[in-house]
């Protein structure tokens, strides 16, 4: 077999063979993990012969002239076209605000840039595309303040760990409402809230909201019926489940019972339904609307979870990938009957999504309503399990033989594995960016910003073969130009801001590719130090990212302090001694930093006391100092709360996901030291915005 045959495929497959780590060390994949990767791209690499046959059959298909069926332009910028057409042919473009415009390439054969911004039908000799002509920039926080410089803050908050009387065991959206209510009120223009895809309706201990079923739709447990379909509804169904006493048991746990909670939730939502079916119901309109507004998309995420919940009921896999072969295709003849005689059942499915998507609209209204400009940001997967509903819908667009994850860096020696599945960059361009766009369309639709998690999966994604160690992994390129643009359209469209968590290792130019389409990064009080424990200073954070004292992945601040991170990987046994006492002398130097940094504020640290919560204070009122477009303080950061909500590295041995707040979520923000430090931050970004006009 050749080595540099098998790396020209690799090449040409979008993959990098040469790669520099988060050190600035050069690294070089190893040969038998290519030919894993390419397996799972569908190009077998295991011989000499199939990796020539798969290098004739890419090669085929790179020279072959066949217009795809979407191009992406910038306005005011020409799209070159000489791959497809001949110079001076003819152009239509039928503009999707009607009316047409005639146009004809020029000598080059580009298309001149005089076309408007949107999703139009152009026609050139007797070939059609769709041409999606994107702004040169996304919603930012100008626009959405109305102000210059944008000096905003916010609040961050797990939606699970939410809490409110009659919740049933974890945080919904009638907690939210509250919650973003009492947020407004004191001055905040945002609120951001963990992942609320579609989960696994048949398996509750599947809860991480980073490894969803799909991103296309939500999860319904988090749905507050009674926001819907009113109290009397909602207690009646209560009653003829007997579920009172079991939902008040859930809600004096410590921790969530995903499982209990999931099937006692899931009672009521069928027990609702029922009632639903039965009698004059004046939202039943509304529920048909929303049921064919969805279309094929709705329609097949709810065939699959009636077929998967089959598949469990049966005693069989619930990975569609393991299932007979007229299972895993939506559009087989068997599915088509297995839809008609299960329609009650997947109706019910139709119902718990028309709920949740009512109840988030809500939410976000009453965000707005309480006088929020952002109102809430939701936050989008890196991808989705391959054998979920979104990998099943759309398997020319998803990987779902390769899942998704880092090499080692800094932080994580081992690197990380996710479990989930991405985009297939060809399947995208295939099918004209189809399963992309409607994936942000439907992030967009309830709220006023969008976090993209690890958004350097834009321009690249480490990529690892099922079954394989983290390491074992490899770069896969997208067309990243592309779908920034798509994501600058939908962004203007629905006019929400975008923020791009870039922590990790990050390809060199993308930040400046993020900069320029005003995607803002990310920036963590933690993290804004070097070496030897030197904070960065307030004047020399970037007014192109937003502030944060810590994320769900990382210790809170006042756990920090106090080493509890440190604690948690010893008692896991996840460091060994020499490393636990390295750390922990490493922690002294860093919290000697933080407060050198922190004293550069003169209001800090007035009685010279250094306790948790004069830290907590001071880096509410520094963030807050900072030329960041945005603050958003983690709630848990607020209430100066030591155990972090997840633990990376580890699945039942700490209780990720699983905390919940101490207090209502209606009252959180009136308990003194959180109000406090809510005060601090307003007024240091009042005088942030002043010294910065």
């Amino acid at each position: 077999m050749s080595e540099s045959q098998l790396e020209i495929l690799a090449g040409r497959a979008g993959l990098a063979v040469d790669w520099v780590d988060a050190n600035g060390s050069p690294q070089r994949v190893e040969h038998p993990v290519l030919q894993a990767v390419l397996a799972g791209l569908g190009l077998p690499a295991d011989s000499a012969e199939a990796i020539e046959t798969s290098l004739l059959n890419l090669q085929l298909e790179q020279q072959n002239k066949r217009l795809p069926p979407l191009l992406t332009a910038d306005v005011g910028r020409g799209l070159d076209l000489t791959r497809y057409f001949h110079p001076h042919s003819q152009c239509v473009v039928h503009l999707e605000t009607g009316g047409a415009l005639d146009i004809q390439l020029d000598a080059d054969a580009f298309l001149p840039g005089m076309i408007p911004v949107g999703y139009h039908r152009a026609q050139v000799d007797d070939q059609y595309f769709t041409l999606a002509v994107a702004p040169t920039r996304c919603y930012s926080m100008s626009d959405a303040l109305d102000s210059q410089p944008p000096r905003a803050w916010g609040l961050s908050t797990q939606l699970y760990a939410l809490k409110r009387d009659g919740d049933g065991g974890f945080g919904d959206t009638q907690a939210l409402e509250r919650f973003a209510k009492a947020a407004g009120e004191r001055g905040a223009d945002a609120l951001a809230i963990s992942p609320i895809h579609a989960m696994f309706s048949c398996d509750p201990h599947r809860y991480s909201p980073y490894s969803p079923s799909s991103r296309l739709f939500l999860n319904s447990l988090y749905a507050a019926p009674a926001s819907v379909l009113g109290e009397v509804a909602m207690q009646r169904a209560v009653e003829a489940c007997e579920l009172a006493d079991e939902l008040h048991r859930l809600e004096q746990l410590p921790l969530i019972d995903w499982p209990a909670a999931t099937a006692a939730k899931q009672r009521l939502l069928r027990q609702l339904y029922e009632d639903f079916q039965v009698g004059e119901q004046p939202l039943r309109d509304d529920f048909e609307h929303f049921r064919d507004s969805g279309g094929e998309a709705l329609e097949n995420h709810c065939r699959f979870e009636a077929l998967q919940a089959q598949h469990v009921a049966d005693q069989q896999s619930m990975d569609w990938r393991l299932w007979d072969e007229q299972w895993r295709d939506p559009n087989s003849p068997a599915l088509l009957i297995f839809a008609q005689e299960q329609a009650h059942n997947i109706g019910y499915y139709a119902f718990c999504q028309w709920l949740i998507a009512r109840c988030l609209a809500q939410a976000h209204k009453v965000a707005k309503g309480s006088g929020m400009a952002v109102g809430l940001i939701a936050d989008l997967a890196v991808g989705a399990d391959g054998g979920g509903s979104q990998a099943w819908c759309r398997q020319d667009e998803l990987l779902s033989h390769l899942t998704v994850g880092a090499p080692p860096d800094l932080l994580n020696r081992q690197g990380q594995g996710w479990g989930i599945s991405a985009f297939s960059p060809d399947g995208l361009k295939r099918n004209g960016f189809r399963a992309f766009i409607e994936m942000l369309r439907a992030n967009f639709a309830h709220a006023g910003g969008l976090r993209i998690d690890h958004v350097m999966g834009l321009q690249r994604l480490w990529v690892i073969p099922l079954g394989a160690e983290p390491t074992q992994g490899v770069y896969l390129y997208y067309p990243v130009e592309d779908m920034l643009r798509l994501l600058a359209l939908e962004s203007v469209r629905h006019q929400a801001i975008v923020l791009g968590e870039d922590l990790g290792t990050v390809a060199d130019g993308l930040r400046e590719k993020l900069i320029e389409r005003d995607i803002l990064g990310m920036r963590v009080l933690l993290f804004e130090q070097d070496y030897g424990a030197r904070f960065r200073p307030i004047l020399d954070w970037p007014d192109n990212a937003l502030a944060t004292t810590s994320t769900h992945d990382l210790p809170t601040l006042n756990g920090w302090w106090l080493e509890r991170d440190i604690d948690w990987n010893a008692k896991l046994g996840m460091i060994d001694a020499q490393t636990e006492a390295h750390w922990r002398e490493n922690r002294q130097r860093e919290r000697e930093g933080l407060h050198v940094a922190l004293s550069q504020d003169p209001q800090n640290f007035q009685d010279e006391s250094t306790g948790a919560h004069q830290v907590l204070d001071a880096s509410a009122r520094f963030l807050g100092h900072t030329r960041a477009p945005l603050v958003l303080l983690p709630i848990e950061d607020a209430l100066g709360l030591e155990e972090q909500p997840n633990l990376p590295g580890t699945v039942g041995s700490h209780p990720n996901w699983r905390r919940r707040l101490p207090i209502d979520s209606d009252t959180v923000l009136d308990v003194p030291g959180v109000a406090r430090r809510l005060e601090l931050l307003a007024c240091a970004r009042l005088q942030a915005q002043e010294r910065d006009r």
